[in-house]
């Protein structure tokens, strides 16, 4: 086993202790529940197996749904994006992600940003729509989705900030 898959293995199991002890159990103003795990796939290394990226986003979602008792719409969501996270990255890095020759490490606080903006948007957009699950309350789900979004990524921010390899 790597040094690379330990840091996956170490983040994987972090993350979801965090979500389950301490960020589930956050409820601002009665709806706001931050979803600090989406940094799990923020975080995963771009060269790495698909497949198995795929797979660990499923169980990640899965793990969170079985504590929250959500009947697997954050493993929906999760995978979702996983899924999406290759077009996503294109778009917002460009021709780096094609040749995949740079770190997220080595990009733009901007480009990270971004990243992880549309990571989240569409995360809690997926997510907030599978639990209404109706047309008729679209200005409940959008109210909850920017809400919840500014936090989760105020607070997916300063994890990054926290736990980032880089110091400046």
């Amino acid at each position: 086993m790597n040094r690379n898959n330990i840091y996956i293995g170490i983040r994987f199991i972090l993350l979801i202790l965090a979500q389950v002890l301490i960020f589930n159990d956050l409820n601002f103003y009665g709806f706001i529940n931050p979803m600090v795990y989406i940094m799990f796939l923020f975080w995963y290394p771009i060269k790495e197996n698909r497949v198995v990226f795929l797979l660990l986003s499923f169980l990640l979602g899965l793990v969170i749904d079985i504590f929250s008792d959500t009947a697997a719409i954050h493993a929906a969501a999760t995978v979702s994006i996983a899924y999406l996270r290759a077009p996503m990255m294109r778009f917002v890095f460009g021709i780096n992600y094609e040749f995949q020759s740079f770190r997220l490490e080595q990009t733009s606080m901007v480009q990270q940003l971004t990243f992880l903006t549309l990571l989240i948007l569409t995360h809690h957009t997926i997510f907030f729509t599978l639990e209404i699950f109706s047309f008729s309350h679209s200005g409940l789900i959008m109210k909850k989705v920017m809400l919840t979004s500014l936090g989760t990524l105020v607070l997916c921010f300063l994890l990054r900030a926290l736990f980032s390899r880089e110091k400046q």
